[in-house]
């Protein structure tokens, strides 16, 4: 397996850019399409020789896991894409594996991983990452109450390591399920508390609950705010 950077960085992505991975052997498949950047093409190409690739396994339709899917199509037109909750369940050949499909539902509603079974390894996209935290885009068909039932599900099947979309492959993956639960618990309860104090729109809960939040993040935290806020409403919790 190669880990390949996207070479898109910026402020979101991180400073390598968005990850995939390729998976040599039998039926070469990669994880994640990229932003179509020639380069990034171009590394997918030397990793694999002389032999075509064969699937890409997306997993999720934000611009920058997918962007990179016409650029993959016209340098191997046969490639084959599986991007959508339908496969849910199915086992993808991939290199000299299968790769099983699990839907994780939370940051985008098409949110796929993809798990070997045999080493155990989790391909998880935007579900977690090490270096920063996952934002949860209410605007965007995200729902917090999906992403930590996805969190849970994911912690039930224990990985051996956690494949993200962006930051560093995780040895630990229990240990960083937990974080990421424990700090979307702990940031409801902040919400609730901004609430129980008047704030009443998700403007007002960032400026009581997130401390020196660079102004470029403000819009992000807002939506993050409307997901946990319709959570609140769908267990019928008012203030």
């Amino acid at each position: 397996m190669l880990l390949l950077h996207a070479r898109n960085a910026s402020s979101w992505t991180g400073p390598t850019g968005n990850n995939t991975y390729l998976l040599t052997g039998r039926a070469p498949a990669l994880v994640d399409a990229g932003v179509g950047d020639p380069a990034h093409i171009q590394d997918i190409a030397a990793g694999l020789g002389d032999v075509p690739l064969a699937t890409v396994l997306i997993t999720h339709g934000h611009v920058d896991h997918v962007a990179g899917i016409p650029a993959l199509a016209a340098r191997w037109p046969a490639v084959r894409v599986v991007r959508t909750a339908d496969a849910a369940g199915s086992a993808i050949p991939a290199g000299d594996t299968t790769l099983r499909v699990i839907p994780t539902p939370g940051h985008a509603p098409d949110h796929l991983c993809f798990l070997d079974e045999d080493s155990r390894d989790l391909f998880c996209g935007d579900l977690l990452r090490a270096d920063g935290s996952i934002v949860i885009p209410a605007s965007k068909g995200g729902h917090m109450a999906s992403y930590l039932a996805s969190l849970r599900a994911v912690r039930a099947l224990q990985p051996r390591r956690l494949l993200p979309g962006h930051g560093p492959i995780v040895d630990d993956p229990q240990a960083l399920i937990e974080t990421y639960i424990r700090h979307r618990e702990e940031r409801e309860a902040q919400i609730v508390r901004a609430l129980k104090a008047g704030a009443r729109t998700p403007a007002e809960i960032v400026a009581r609950v997130y401390e020196r939040l660079p102004a470029s993040l403000v819009a992000a935290a807002e939506d993050s705010v409307r997901a946990h806020l319709v959570k609140l409403e769908e267990e019928g919790r008012s203030f």
